[in-house]
C-alpha cells in the first residue's frame, strides 16, 4: 500500500480495521468507524492504479483519504481500498475493465450494508462515473455522491477533455504544433477509435500497453439514464475550474432527475478538489500539499444529514 498520501491524524478514538474481501479477486482496504458512527460511506476513487488512500505512484492524490478523515470527524464510517492489481490487492489492473470496477464496488457495498447502518456511496471521476449504476444495482444504498462527475459517455468525456486540455498548452508549445502540422484533437480521436476497434484487455497504443478493455467500457457506458432512474437522493459536486469532467454537466444531472438533487457548482475549484489561483493541469503537483477544497466536506455531511440522516429519523 502506498505511503505517499500527506499524514493524517487519525483521532485515537477512531477504530481502522482491514477490509478483506473476495470478489473473484482479492480486494484489501480498510474500515474506518468514529465512534457513535451514523452512516457509512463506501468511497471509490477515479481513474488510474489508485490504492485505498487515492494514491499513484507518481500523484499521491491522497483524496479518498482525506474524505475518510473528514466523514470520521463528523461521525460517519468509511471503507475504501485499492483496486485490482494495486497495493495488496489482488488481480491485473491494465486487464481489468471499467465493469470489472463496478463488480468489485458492489462487493464492498454489499459488506457495507451488513453495517445496519445508511449507507452513501461516495465516487470522484471514474467513481463518480459508476455511482448511478451502482444505485440502481442496489437499492438498498441510501443516497450517492457525485464529485465531478458526469452525465454523457465516456467517449464524450474524453472528447470533451480533449478540447479543455487544448487550451490548457502552453502558447509557445502550440505554435510548435502548427509548424509540425499536429491537431491534437485529431489524434487522441484516432486513438479512441484504435482502442474502440480492439477486443484484447491490453493492447498497445504508440508503443504503451494500455487497458483497452477499461476504455472500451467506459467509452461505451453513458450514465444518463441510471442517473434518470435511480430513486435514492443524490449531491452532485463539480468545480468550476474541472478540465477532465464537464460543469455544464451538473444542469444535465439536474434535469435529468426526479428524485431529490442537489447540485454544487464551486468556484475555482479543480478536478482533483482543490482550490486553485489558475485554471490549469499544470498547478496539480504544487496542489498535492493542499488538503481538499474547504467547502467540499461541509457540503457533503449537510447532504447526509439532510437528505439521508434526517429522513431515516422521520421514518
Amino acid at each position: 500500500m502506498s505511503s505517499r498520501t500527506r499524514a493524517i491524524a487519525w483521532s485515537d478514538e477512531i477504530q481502522r480495521t482491514p477490509l478483506h474481501l473476495d470478489a473473484g479477486v482479492h480486494l484489501a482496504g480498510e474500515w474506518v468507524e468514529p465512534p457513535h458512527s451514523r452512516a457509512v460511506a463506501v468511497l471509490l476513487p477515479g481513474s488510474g492504479p489508485l490504492d485505498r488512500n487515492g494514491d499513484a505512484r507518481r500523484m499521491p492524490l491522497g483524496i479518498q483519504a482525506m474524505l475518510a478523515q473528514g466523514l470520521a470527524d463528523a461521525g460517519i464510517s468509511s471503507v475504501r481500498w485499492d483496486k485490482r492489481g494495486v497495493g495488496e490487492s489482488g488481480g491485473s489492473f491494465l486487464e481489468a475493465g471499467f465493469n470489472d470496477l463496478a463488480t468489485d464496488t458492489l462487493a464492498v457495498i454489499d459488506a457495507a450494508l451488513e453495517k445496519s447502518a445508511p449507507v452513501i456511496v461516495i465516487g470522484h471521476s471514474e467513481g463518480a462515473g459508476l455511482v448511478p449504476q451502482l444505485l440502481i444495482n442496489r437499492p438498498a444504498i441510501a443516497a450517492g455522491v457525485l464529485l465531478s462527475g458526469y452525465a454523457r459517455s465516456g467517449l464524450e468525456v474524453l472528447r470533451w477533455q480533449s478540447r479543455a486540455l487544448v487550451d490548457d498548452i502552453p502558447g509557445f508549445v502550440k505554435v510548435i504544433l502548427r509548424v509540425m502540422r499536429t491537431d491534437l484533437e485529431s489524434q487522441t480521436e484516432k486513438n479512441r477509435e484504435r482502442l474502440m476497434n480492439t477486443t484484447a484487455d491490453v493492447e498497445r497504443i504508440g508503443g504503451v500497453r494500455v487497458n483497452a478493455r477499461w476504455h472500451r467500457e467506459f467509452m461505451a457506458y453513458d450514465p444518463s439514464d441510471d442517473i434518470a432512474r435511480a430513486t435514492q437522493p443524490v449531491l452532485a459536486i463539480t468545480g468550476s475550474f474541472d478540465l477532465q469532467s464537464p460543469p455544464e454537466d451538473l444542469q444535465r444531472i439536474a434535469d435529468l432527475r426526479s428524485a431529490p438533487t442537489q447540485t454544487l457548482l464551486l468556484e475555482r475549484m479543480s478536478h482533483i478538489l482543490r482550490p486553485q489561483e489558475v485554471k490549469s493541469l499544470r498547478g496539480y503537483r504544487r496542489e498535492l500539499a493542499l488538503p481538499l477544497d474547504e467547502r467540499l466536506l461541509p457540503a457533503i455531511t449537510s447532504f447526509i444529514d439532510e437528505m439521508v440522516l434526517a429522513s431515516s429519523e422521520r421514518s
